[in-house]
């Protein structure tokens, strides 16, 4: 099968304009190091890229989550809108940062995951749900609650929409899937 065309490549930086240049600047000089994929197309709209992508360094770097917690809720996400390239990202670092392979296999697979740490199983249950009934029930956000206090639930939520808005910019873009060590994700048939 041949990959469809990228709707929204790399602009050459020469021609970039003196917004592009100032805002690409400060995601070149922060912890991402570069202009990564998801920013890509976002740079047809600076502001907004900037906008993106300081609520993506918080909820990143600095969330009331850990970092397992954190990539295991954008690998839900991820899976969700079968958005290869944050898959092809975030799989090695959430293996990195301690998920288990078989949870982020059944992931990729789209099964739920089992034996979960009960951090994980509030994580899961919590974007699941997010994800695919828009909403929390009660039972669920209690669980989270109690593990992550109300910022940690804000912040989970937070982690859940901003990689939804990145996953659909990248979908709609058809941004090409960078070089990975993880399989690559198929997506789910379209409904």
């Amino acid at each position: 099968m041949t990959a469809k065309p990228d709707r929204l490549p790399p602009i050459p930086q020469a021609q970039w304009t003196p917004e592009q240049k100032k805002y690409a600047q400060v995601i070149i000089d922060g912890p991402r190091g570069g202009l990564i994929s998801p920013f890509v197309p976002l740079l047809r709209s600076p502001e907004l890229m900037d906008h993106a992508q300081r609520m993506g360094e918080y909820l990143r770097y600095r969330s009331a989550l850990t970092l397992r917690l954190s990539e295991l809720a954008i690998l839900v996400t991820s899976r969700f809108w079968s958005q290869p390239v944050e898959w092809a990202i975030h799989a090695p670092i959430a293996e990195r940062a301690g998920l288990a392979a078989a949870t982020i296999a059944a992931l990729q697979d789209g099964r739920q995951p089992t034996d979960l740490p009960e951090d994980e199983a509030a994580v899961y249950a919590f974007s699941t749900e997010l994800h695919h009934n828009r909403s929390v029930s009660d039972a669920t956000w209690a669980q989270a609650l109690r593990l992550f206090g109300e910022q940690g639930v804000v912040d989970l939520t937070g982690i859940n929409g901003y990689y939804a808005l990145l996953s659909m910019v990248m979908n709609g873009a058809r941004t090409p899937v960078p070089a990975s060590a993880a399989a690559p994700l198929r997506a789910f048939p379209d409904l």
